[in-house]
């Protein structure tokens, strides 16, 4: 069973930035997709990037142009780049793969803490 960690949460002061990163315990990546989600209190999760092993990136609007998601496949690694960062984006951040080399099963990460605030 493959494994993801996050790494790269803390705080951070509004228009800070900050880098996430997902280490799979194998090649994933490469044929999977991969996400960056996150849950605030009291809300849902909801998805924030995502990447298709070979297709176009997608972000949710409440991060576009701010937020960067990419993968280095030779370190089996999905990055999230976090720039003007704002309180609302305080969340626990999740990374999140599906696809052929995962059977098709929905894998996740245990979170890492991003808290802006100043």
């Amino acid at each position: 069973q493959v494994q993801l960690v996050e790494s790269g949460g803390g705080l951070v002061q509004p228009g800070g930035s900050l880098r996430l990163s997902c280490a799979a315990s194998r090649n994933i990546f490469s044929g999977n997709v991969a996400g960056w989600y996150r849950q605030a209190p009291g809300k849902q999760r909801e998805m924030v990037a995502r990447m298709p092993a070979g297709g176009s990136q997608n972000y949710a609007d409440s991060v576009r142009g701010r937020f960067t998601i990419s993968r280095d496949n030779a370190k089996n690694t999905v990055y999230l780049q976090m720039d003007s960062l704002k309180p609302e984006d305080t969340a626990v951040y999740y990374c999140n793969t599906w696809g052929p080399l995962t059977g098709y099963r929905e894998i996740w990460g245990q979170g890492t803490q991003v808290t802006v605030s100043s």
